[in-house]
């Protein structure tokens, strides 16, 4: 487990199945299963988290202080009580906005060695 530093640069590089979930959580809370779904459908299918990965970090994420349950349904009356729902914390939106900070200077850097076409231009 990294060091509980409240720098979120101190915590970088994310896996990429960290930041997915990171992402996936960044408009609002889901339970695992939907966050495997949006996932899915953001990616266009390109990236898949079994249910091993995706719970193996939900649990490291809990323990990080990145993501918190969350007790609230959207719907109590059509929803399964088994389902635990999660939302990022302020800690947890700090550094997916880190990482995603470091991504965006990585894809200049590819831009600006002509790797990538200037934004537009694909």
């Amino acid at each position: 487990m990294k060091s509980a530093s409240a720098h979120p640069e101190d915590h970088l590089p994310l896996t990429p199945a960290v930041f997915q979930i990171l992402l996936s959580l960044a408009d609002g809370e889901r339970h695992g299963y939907g966050i495997m779904q949006e996932i899915e459908q953001r990616t266009r299918h390109k990236v898949r988290l079994g249910p091993g990965t995706l719970y193996g970090s939900i649990k490291r994420l809990l323990g990080d202080g990145w993501i918190e349950e969350w007790d609230e349904r959207p719907d109590p009356g059509s929803d399964d009580e088994r389902r635990r729902y999660y939302r990022l914390t302020n800690l947890g939106r700090r550094v997916a906005t880190a990482e995603a900070e470091r991504l965006a200077a990585l894809v200049q850097t590819a831009r600006a060695k002509n790797l990538l076409s200037p934004p537009g231009l694909a």
